[in-house]
């Protein structure tokens, strides 16, 4: 699809990056960023249908240019000029609204259509009613780079929601998508750039990752493997998008980095914080997904790394690290058997949840599920206090999925209930002395514990140790 509107292509001097087209959604009400590339020295004049004066400026010793330009709260479609002796560009059907880049892996990746044999629920409607020119797109294809590189070069430029092109969009993001553009009721922009089996090391830029490992790709097959190359994905994925001004970032990745909990603790907060930096337009919104329950081969690991409720810890940890972060639980929508969940429009939903109520102030939108605050031994068992909870404590049926140990680190399953609503009593007859407790270690679990709108806890431990066991 032809994006950009030239005429005299062949000897147009002015380039404008993939990101900077037709159709285009420019973040409402703020300063964004325009750029590109001419010849050395080149006067380029921009005038757009909004601002009253045109912009004058002059490429540099290298040929590259960029400025800044104001945008308003006008829902209408706008039109941007570029010219300079040798170009004329003309941008038609720019608009201005909320703009958010939705990054990570598989689960992220995965379209409305769904993978072979693992669906996404409710695709097929929302396909059908997909149509809505206040809805734009924006793909970028994969391709790694041992270098930063200027321009994507494989993408499906923006273009408007509509059947034949959100069918192979990210579900996650277009779910929430939608639904913010119809609650704000203003343009919404979607920026995917994702790949399946990606590590958290792609996306990070060399200069941060060099801090935690060596980094030495110069003489790697870069076509193979590429989602597991350190920097590969935010050389060629992430750095040509910058600085094509966001609101925030949704993110869905950890699957591939479950094996190392602790290092991902460090390395994912490392990237945020490079990320927003490299964008310089302070810390906004980043909100992520906690990665689902998955029977990954054995249930019955418990204390050793295959047991992803340590990456789930991990990532719920980095909630204290990351400033303006959120992060949506997934532990009662995962699936025994698919890596893939299918219900991408829940994970959508309590994606959008964070944004109302963190980024667009709507205080009475309940966006966080319980998190676990205190705990008391007492009456032979151990009472566990919870904050984000403001209406109290729900299950559905029977509490499950709790275990507890005494100071031999054993831990025993147990019985749990929700006392008037606030806290949650466990305890087993098998442990007279109790002294922690364990939620939802497992691989493979159904959350139960939730606030009352149907938030669900993470998995979680009052523990520290690293020889616990289980009883057998």
């Amino acid at each position: 699809m032809l994006n950009v509107l030239c005429i005299s292509t062949i000897q147009a001097k002015v380039k404008l990056p993939a990101i900077v087209s037709s159709n285009m959604v420019l973040q409402r009400n703020t300063t964004v960023k325009l750029w590109g590339w001419a010849s050395a020295n080149e006067k380029i004049v921009i005038k757009t249908t909004w601002l009253k004066k045109e912009i004058n400026i002059t490429a540099d010793r290298e040929g590259n240019w960029d400025t800044e330009v104001e945008t308003t709260l006008s829902t209408t479609p706008q039109t941007i000029t570029i010219s300079s002796k040798e170009s004329y560009i003309e941008l038609d059907n720019v608009v201005f609204g909320e703009v958010w880049l939705c990054s990570g892996q598989s689960n992220m990746f995965q379209s409305l259509k769904g993978y072979s044999g693992q669906p996404t629920f409710g695709s097929n409607r929302t396909i059908a009613t997909s149509a809505n020119p206040d809805l734009r797109l924006f793909t970028v294809h994969k391709k790694g780079s041992k270098l930063p590189i200027s321009n994507v070069d494989l993408y499906s430029g923006w273009d408007q929601a509509n059947p034949n092109n959100v069918s192979n969009f990210s579900a996650v993001a277009y779910f929430f998508g939608k639904q913010l553009q119809e609650i704000l009721d203003v343009p919404v922009g979607l920026i995917h750039t994702s790949w399946g089996g990606s590590m958290v090391q792609a996306w990070m830029s060399k200069d941060v990752l060099q801090d935690f490992e060596q980094i030495a790709i110069e003489d790697i097959d870069i076509s193979k493997k590429t989602n597991h190359i350190p920097t590969a994905l935010f050389n060629a994925m992430i750095y040509p998008l910058i600085p094509y001004t966001i609101k925030g970032v949704l993110w869905y990745q950890g699957e591939s980095n479950r094996l190392e909990p602790v290092y991902y603790k460090k390395l994912f907060p490392a990237m945020v914080k490079d990320w927003r930096a490299k964008w310089g337009i302070g810390d906004f919104p980043f909100y992520y997904v906690q990665i689902a329950p998955y029977l990954y081969g054995d249930n019955n690991v418990f204390q050793e790394v295959e047991n992803t409720a340590f990456l789930r810890e991990a990532q719920l940890g980095c909630l204290d690290i990351i400033p303006n972060s959120g992060m949506v639980v997934t532990l009662d929508i995962g699936d025994r058997k698919s890596i893939h969940p299918p219900k991408k429009e829940e994970v959508a939903n309590r994606l959008l949840y964070n944004a109302l109520n963190q980024t667009y102030e709507y205080s009475a939108i309940d966006h966080a599920g319980p998190i676990l605050e205190s705990e008391e031994v007492k009456d032979n068992g151990i009472f566990l206090k919870f904050k984000n909870a403001e209406k109290g404590l729900y299950c559905f049926d029977t509490l499950e999925g709790f275990e507890i140990a005494g100071d031999d680190k054993v831990f025993y399953p147990a019985k749990a209930k929700i006392i008037k609503g606030k806290k949650v009593f466990v305890q087993s007859d098998k442990v007279v002395n109790p002294v922690a407790v364990r939620y939802a270690w497992r691989n493979w679990v159904v959350g139960t514990l939730y606030d009352t709108n149907l938030l669900p806890a993470s998995s979680f431990r009052t523990d520290n140790w690293n020889d616990a066991t289980k009883a057998e």
